[in-house]
């Protein structure tokens, strides 16, 4: 869906989780790049909603692109908001790949769970055997609850750090 903030919510965890071992940055640029073509659809109504990215082998081709131009994007940015001012930013390579696949492989898992037109494991199967598994409402509420747990977690990890 081209509402890449809804998505955010497990990252957020998953960085409160594995701290530095795991890039926010790359993770929610995933979920841009992931979003472009169903953006590019809505706003021409020419095509169809959820294509070949939507499936894993295209979300693993994406995540790869999004790792490469993620990196150096991240690193920018980091430097730019001056985030650590006199240590050049470095996100080590397995970071960046992993939070790529990560943000790839949930974006595809999520959307599935409420878009008929995903097809998972295409060409396979053109079954999507997660569809309402749980309703939307709830997969929005698992969402904003995944928001709020991970900053709560990754702030009291943060302050439990400092104070230790």
């Amino acid at each position: 869906m081209p509402f890449t903030p809804f998505h955010i919510g497990l990252g957020i965890l998953v960085k409160a989780l594995l701290q530095s071992s795991f890039s926010l940055m790359v993770f929610g640029w995933t979920q841009i790049v992931m979003d472009i073509q169903p953006l590019i659809f809505l706003i021409s109504g020419e095509g169809h909603l959820h294509v070949f990215f939507h499936t894993y082998i295209g979300s693993t081709l994406l995540a790869i692109v999004a790792a490469l131009s993620g990196q150096y994007l991240s690193q920018f940015g980091l430097w730019l908001l001056q985030v650590r001012p006199s240590i050049p930013v470095n996100i080590p390579w397995w970071v960046v790949f992993l939070s790529a696949f990560i943000g790839s492989f949930s974006h595809v898992l999520l959307d599935s769970i409420m878009h008929l037109d995903i097809q998972l494991f295409f060409p396979i199967t053109l079954n999507n055997a997660l569809l309402d598994v749980v309703s939307t409402p709830v997969l929005h509420k698992i969402w904003l609850y995944s928001d709020l747990a991970g900053a709560a977690l990754y702030y009291f990890l943060q302050w439990r750090h400092k104070n230790t």
